[in-house]
């Protein structure tokens, strides 16, 4: 798509009614590419995701010595049979978490001297707790300035296995790096995880990930997960549409009384972010489902129920939910979200400054935010503190608000370039037949 401006006004439209396909998931794509760079042959990922956070997995593993071509929407991987094998290089990030936190525990596992950065908020995004685990499966690992944040300097000799702890309190990207990179380790490896996990359906996408690549995982639950060595097998892999940027057009079609249905994420989905389809249909939509799809209709004139949701295993969904709080008949309060905090941005904080802006009373926590709905509110000037997830959120006020302008709507890039585009067919279109 051609370049965003530096704001774009969003225009209120009353019933949208539409069909949208979504790109591929930011989540599969990454985790697709690092198990086919360490898979024995030539992979073949469809409809891979061509985002900020890709282009950096892929830049990453290129500078790592992994062929990867872009083929029209999918990409073909050459597969190193195993640990990567540059002896030295600087690993740069960008803002993607993914990144950083998948390709640093397959980086332990190969032989070399290694520095991964980042820019931006990625470098105040804590690690530490990965570090800590890396360092007990033998890793050589520390953090450059000494704060649990990147740069990190990794000088790597391989990975032990055995028994290791990681907590999972911040993040469960911690464990899902692991356990990719668990099977290049000499021995079985057994993770357990400590405090509570944090997002854990997102691990459920990297067991079935690494499944589909040929590697089994034992597990107890979310708290123990045993990890024989073995060689990751090249596929022709589909990665599916991304059910968290569904979310948002799902929550365009609750505040409005209109019909959106998402053609390419349905309930064969691996990923738990499709559960705020269900959360929506408590709030009063009407939600159908196929294996690929998912459709959801708004009550009439958006009237939605308000209501407490622990949504503790979908974080990245509390952005759009806490948007359908302006337009509810009761509070709305999300809960169990530390990790919020810890994003792109602090996104509980943030949303509850932008959504004040708006005009709503807003009451927040460490772990919870609630939001007050108003009789009315005010235009408004939505910062996006460059979080994608901001961005797509705030837009949907828009369709029902006069005045509501994105700032820096240009930050979708990490993980929808083509957002806006798709977003316009809300207010484009009506009556389309679904």
């Amino acid at each position: 798509m051609s370049a965003l401006p530096a704001s774009l006004e969003i225009s209120p439209q009353a019933t949208p009614a539409t069909t949208v396909t979504v790109p591929g998931s930011k989540s599969v794509s990454n985790r697709a590419l690092l198990t086919a760079a360490l898979a024995d042959g030539e992979s073949r990922l469809r409809d891979l995701l061509d985002a900020d956070d890709t282009r950096v997995m892929i830049d990453s593993l290129q500078r790592l010595g992994v062929p990867v071509q872009r083929d029209g929407a999918d990409a073909v991987v050459g597969g190193q049979a195993g640990p990567l094998r540059a002896p030295a290089a600087e690993v740069d990030a960008g803002l993607s978490g993914t990144t950083m936190r998948f390709l640093l525990p397959v980086l332990a596992a190969s032989t070399g001297r290694y520095r991964l950065t980042g820019r931006g908020s990625l470098l105040h995004r804590p690690i530490q707790d990965q570090l800590d685990a890396l360092r007990q499966l033998g890793a050589d690992v520390v953090s450059e300035a000494d704060d649990g944040c990147p740069p990190v300097l990794l000088n790597a000799g391989g990975l032990s296995g055995g028994e290791v702890s990681v907590s999972g309190e911040l993040s469960s990207q911690y464990l899902s790096g692991l356990l990719l990179a668990a099977p290049l380790a000499s021995n079985e490896t057994v993770i357990e995880v400590t405090g509570e996990l944090q997002s854990a359906p997102f691990v459920l996408i990297t067991l079935a990930v690494m499944e589909s690549f040929g590697i089994s995982v034992e597990r107890e639950g979310f708290h123990r997960f045993r990890v024989a060595p073995g060689a990751y097998r090249a596929q022709d892999f589909r990665v599916e549409g991304d059910a968290t940027a569904a979310g948002n057009f799902w929550v365009a079609a609750a505040v409005t009384g209109g019909t959106v249905k998402v053609a390419n994420v349905g309930r064969a989905s691996s990923q738990g972010d499709t559960r705020l389809a269900e959360v929506l249909e408590q709030m009063g939509c009407t939600v159908s489902w196929t294996a690929d799809s998912c459709t959801v209709q708004g009550p009439p004139r958006g009237e939605l129920s308000g209501g407490e949701f622990d949504l503790n295993d979908i974080p990245d969904q509390a952005l759009a939910l806490a948007v359908a709080g302006l337009f509810t008949d009761s509070p709305l309060t999300i809960t169990n979200v530390y990790n919020m905090r810890i994003k792109e941005t602090d996104r509980i904080a943030a949303v509850a400054t932008e959504l004040r802006r708006i005009g709503a009373v807003v009451e927040e926590g460490r772990d919870w935010l609630r939001v007050v709905p108003q009789a009315s509110y005010r235009p408004a000037r939505i910062a996006t503190y460059d979080d994608h997830r901001m961005a797509m959120a705030f837009a949907v006020a828009g369709l029902v608000l006069p005045g509501i302008t994105i700032l820096d709507p240009g930050c979708v890039a990490k993980t929808y370039p083509g957002y806006f585009s798709d977003f316009a067919r809300l207010q484009a279109d009506a009556g389309v037949v679904l």
